[in-house]
């Protein structure tokens, strides 16, 4: 079926990559240059999870995630240094401020503090992390907005937010803080709005829930100019073949591809060959545990064995 109804997508997606990874071996060549070109060698920057709080950490900020993104690294080995480092510094700023806290499901501190305190301490972070190690450090977020919508506003822990209000309130976070991602910023039908906020600031405007890694959402979003960025979750589509499909529509039509691990993840680690091989600019899987870091060492090993390694293009912000 089209949904997969009778298998599963888990299902669909095991299968579909162990072909491509069988197919791989056959040919006794890495499977990023399998599902790429001979001449596939830009390299993603790591979007990592520091911060966390919605349904990934009850108790903690409303804002789902605070993620750091290394946009002035040199090279993929910098870039996950530079992510670590800041992990580092927020939990060395929440001690000296004695607040303790343990971590989220995708590994993120989870203070309970509020939404405008993460931002205080990320901007500090990332500042400070730049600072020592003399690349541009910047910071975004995943609102998950869908998760505090109830029909009618954005239910906060302190406050409700009309649809008007919640885009005054990301607008403003967005210039005050030099936000360079914001996924998710609204609910999963308000394409209006996603527009009307793309339109008006200069930062990645991410959809997840808003696109499903669906072609026809992605459609959607492309004629009414909603975002300008798509994250790509394979296991949602179902195959790589769909995955491949929604990736070719969000390009030729300008909008950023972000692929990205799942809260609830494995070791494997095709989604680092997958970024390669389409020459993705941006790859989201974590900073800290073993199923986030086994992407982003296989990113390091792929790196090493490139002849011309380059980090990719990214929008300007």
């Amino acid at each position: 079926t089209e949904n997969f109804s009778q298998i599963g997508g888990n299902t669909a997606i095991a299968i579909s990559m162990a072909v491509a990874k069988a197919a791989a071996n056959s040919l006794q060549i890495p499977l990023y240059r399998y599902l790429g070109t001979p001449f596939s060698s830009s390299l993603p920057y790591p979007l990592g999870n520091v911060i966390g709080g919605g349904a990934h950490a009850e108790g903690a900020t409303c804002i789902q995630e605070f993620l750091s993104i290394p946009i002035g690294a040199p090279s993929v080995l910098d870039a996950v240094f530079a992510n670590a480092a800041v992990h580092k510094k927020v939990k060395s700023i929440l001690s000296s401020e004695g607040i303790f806290c343990g971590k989220g499901d995708e590994g993120a501190w989870a203070p309970q503090i509020s939404d405008e305190r993460a931002f205080e301490i990320m901007k500090r972070a990332t500042e400070e992390v730049s600072d020592e190690l003399g690349f541009e450090i910047r910071f975004g977020v995943d609102v998950a907005a869908s998760e505090l919508w109830d029909g009618e506003n954005y239910v906060y822990r302190d406050v409700k937010r009309s649809p008007e209000e919640q885009l005054s309130f990301i607008t403003e976070m967005i210039e005050k803080y030099q936000l360079y991602y914001v996924e998710d910023p609204f609910h999963e039908e308000d394409f209006d709005s996603f527009a009307e906020l793309t339109s008006s600031v200069r930062a990645l405007i991410c959809g997840d829930d808003l696109f499903v890694t669906n072609v026809e959402r992605i459609r959607r979003g492309i004629e009414l100019k909603a975002g300008n960025a798509v994250l790509i979750k394979p296991n949602q589509i179902g195959t790589l073949t769909d995955t491949f499909r929604a990736i070719s529509l969000a390009k030729e039509h300008g909008y950023t591809c972000v692929i990205s691990h799942r809260s609830g993840e494995t070791t494997d680690n095709t989604i680092a060959h997958l970024a390669v091989a389409l020459e993705l600019p941006i790859i989201k899987t974590g900073v800290v545990g073993g199923e986030r870091i086994a992407k982003l060492n296989e990113l390091i090993r792929i790196e090493e064995e490139l002849v011309n390694p380059k980090m990719a293009t990214l929008r300007k912000g």
